[in-house]
């Protein structure tokens, strides 16, 4: 078993890595300050609940909790309003207390929507992460909590961090090829934006993180999340440095929700995005050679570099407008300068947003 703390003063937790650790979850939620006298509410997904519900609630029970839970439909169009609303009606129904906590059993769609749940209700409640896919190593540290909008992903949420982290490995077994791609893009990006070497490396060890092979999976989400908790500790709500973690995601964001949530799965958005973020870079000044060394990492596994050619410009623009980053025409990028460096860079006009994303389209060399 591995800990990593989060450091934020009296909100600090540990994240918990481990094969097999919520065998010991009824312990777990002791530690994080979860009395047995109070309800759990465990939300997870259609997909997750099926897998590894039942044995959950079982060993809570067992360690003498009050258990309920709610199963929302898999897939980003859950992360909505209706569907929150539909969670809280069951935690009012269930009497959910203010010492009781809400436990998001599945991937980043369940830990936004459970975390906006928990900050919220009767003001905010206790709150554990129990990621169950690689993409939701990133999400499920820092406390963005969040339902989005049908004009644009995250608008209505929080900063509100959880009582703990609990990632057990065994539960990634189960991921389908195209989940494990998508999640490795967060990977990724914690090397891009600030680890040279930890980037590189999941290039070449591309292979064995894309077949999930324990040792090289294993390392890869303790950097990652390492590298997301140090961010965080230094700047938790945003205010500066934590914006760096935002690489991919100012295109990603507007690819996502120009398809409905429902075309490109997250990671694979983001990997477009950084992709244009190294566009973006080239025409800024930097090196050439920054965005082919970039594809060709993203490329390594299996992620998608370019926009499909159906995906109109004007559409893209007016889902990034709705961008919290998006200013009087201007919107503000986190640009690569390096390998495993980049900056936060205001003001960028909106012409080169376009010809960023006309390019993105083409075929075969930007150039």
């Amino acid at each position: 078993m591995r800990r990593i703390q989060v450091d934020l003063g009296q909100r600090s937790y540990p994240i918990v890595i481990g094969s097999g650790i919520l065998e010991g979850i009824a312990g777990l939620c002791a530690e994080a300050g979860f009395p047995v006298r109070s309800p759990l509410l465990i939300v997870s997904d259609s997909a997750v609940a099926p897998l590894y519900l039942a044995d959950l609630e079982s060993r809570l029970k067992a360690g003498g909790y009050t258990v309920v839970s709610h199963v929302i439909p898999s897939g980003e169009a859950s992360k909505s309003l209706t569907v929150y609303e539909e969670v809280m009606t069951t935690a009012i129904s269930a009497g959910l207390d203010r010492s009781s906590a809400v436990l998001a059993l599945g991937g980043g769609v369940v830990g936004d929507l459970a975390g906006f749940v928990a900050a919220t209700y009767m003001r905010g409640i206790g709150f554990m992460q129990i990621p169950t896919t690689i993409l939701a190593h990133d999400s499920s540290v820092g406390g963005k909590v969040a339902v989005n909008h049908p004009l644009a992903k995250n608008m209505i949420g929080a900063f509100y961090q959880p009582k703990m982290v609990v990632y057990d490995l065994n539960t990634l077994t189960s991921l389908p090829p195209r989940q494990v791609r998508s999640g490795l893009a967060e990977v990724i990006k914690h090397g891009l934006i600030l680890d040279r070497d930890f980037a590189y490396w999941c290039r070449d060890h591309a292979s064995e993180l894309l077949a999930q092979e324990p040792e090289a999976l294993g390392y890869a989400l303790e950097r990652g999340c390492a590298i997301k908790a140090d961010i965080v500790g230094e700047d938790e709500r945003e205010h500066g440095l934590r914006a760096i973690l935002n690489l991919g995601h100012t295109i990603g964001h507007a690819v996502e929700a120009v398809g409905g949530y429902g075309i490109f799965l997250h990671g694979e958005a983001i990997s477009i995005g950084m992709a244009g973020a190294a566009l973006l870079a080239a025409k800024l000044g930097r090196s050439r050679s920054l965005y082919e060394e970039t594809v060709s990492m993203l490329s390594a596994l299996e992620l998608p570099t370019r926009l499909p050619a159906e995906y109109g410009e004007e559409v893209i623009i007016e889902a990034m407008m709705h961008d919290k980053k998006f200013k009087e025409g201007r919107i503000t990028f986190i640009v690569p300068d390096e390998i495993g460096a980049v900056s936060i860079v205001d003001g960028i006009e909106e012409s080169a947003v376009r010809e960023v994303i006309r390019q993105l389209k083409k075929e075969g060399s930007p150039w």
